[in-house]
């Protein structure tokens, strides 16, 4: 038998099937989620006028602070849902330039254990009660087999600055039942972007596991509802004004024809989760001013502010994020009723008007 050299010793995981039998979705989580998609793809095909808002905390590491996130975030968007559709983000993985905690799926005992077994159990069971919920979640998929495990919970996938340039990432979008959005790279690359919504939308087969656990390959048709999202990069922003007209003229060059959205943190606040404030407010001001080509804004925000070290042999806070810092709660209601008040008055505005 071949075996891996440098592997230790190795793990069984449970097949797709046996999770989706354990944490099943019924004929209306079903429906939600096949409608949720389908919202998002209009919003960003300039079918539905809204805004799309994801927001949530950097990544997942304690269940019941990501229920309590739930909970609010599904009371605020049905007060705002004239306006704005909001999306959670559930992301069970991270990608590390360096070393670091991988995620939930990959660590869910924040110990370096890495049991994926039970983090894909607990990643499939959250998402089931937030689908029960009816609370659209969007993720980042890293390793190709996640997605066979739980992608029928997810209504928006991201494709990030690490992996845009990945032609396993690019093609594993390409399968996807779901709007992807590609940051830009690290360093404020569009082109890198631009290029794998190309690749996205067009046919590719890649090898995997199917429902069974057996290996086979998956011919895809192509995902035409990839669009650009502007991050910025380590040392620069691009959410203002002229920075998305560069892009949309970018997008224009190659025949593309979504909207872009607008990451509010990473490169574009600088790792200064506050400064994600004024790249909300910039942003909506440009689509009060006119600019039809932004359908949506990112937010990184959790039930506290900021971020903390994660560290094996400390009991981390459950209300805080563990990897990138976030806004809190409070600061983020405020900016999406502030965004819905101000467009609900535009929209009359200009109903009277015209």
């Amino acid at each position: 038998m071949v075996r891996i050299p440098t592997a230790t010793h190795t793990e069984a995981l449970p097949t797709p099937e046996e999770l989706y039998h354990a944490f099943p979705l019924d004929l209306k989580e079903q429906q939600f989620i096949t409608q949720a998609r389908q919202t998002i793809r209009q919003i960003m095909q300039g079918e539905d006028s809204r805004l799309l808002v994801v927001m949530g905390p950097c990544s997942i590491h304690n269940i019941s602070a990501a229920q309590e996130y739930a909970k609010r975030l599904r009371q605020l968007a049905q007060e705002v849902s004239d306006q704005l559709y909001l999306v959670m983000r559930v992301y069970l993985e991270k990608p590390r330039t360096q070393i670091g905690w991988k995620g939930l799926i990959n660590d869910p005992h924040l110990d370096g254990t890495c049991k994926i077994a039970t983090g894909l159990q607990q990643a499939r069971e959250l998402l089931q009660k937030l689908a029960a919920e009816k609370i659209p979640c969007a993720t980042e998929f890293l390793d190709p087999m996640t997605p066979i495990y739980i992608g029928d919970l997810i209504s928006w996938n991201a494709v990030g600055a690490r992996t845009v340039a990945s032609q396993t990432h690019r093609q594993l979008a390409s399968l996807l039942p779901m709007p992807s959005g590609f940051k830009n790279g690290l360093y404020g690359n569009l082109q890198m972007a631009i290029d794998a919504i190309i690749s996205c939308s067009t046919p590719h087969s890649i090898p995997s596991i199917d429902f069974s656990g057996r290996p086979c390959i998956y011919h895809g048709k192509g995902n035409s509802d990839g669009h650009l999202i502007l991050r910025g990069g380590e040392n620069s922003t691009n959410f203002d004004a002229q920075s998305v007209q560069v892009a949309i003229q970018a997008l224009k060059k190659h025949n593309i024809k979504s909207k872009i959205m607008v990451d509010c943190s990473h490169g574009n606040c600088q790792k200064d989760w506050a400064l994600q404030e004024g790249a909300f407010i910039n942003v909506l001001e440009q689509v009060l001013g006119g600019e039809e080509q932004i359908g949506g804004i990112m937010l990184e925000s959790f039930l506290q502010a900021g971020a903390q070290k994660h560290d094996i042999n400390k009991t981390m806070d459950p209300y805080i994020s563990i990897t990138d810092p976030c806004l809190d709660w409070d600061s983020s209601e405020r900016l999406i009723h502030h965004a819905a008040k101000t467009l609900r008055k535009s929209a009359k505005y200009l109903a009277c008007t015209s």
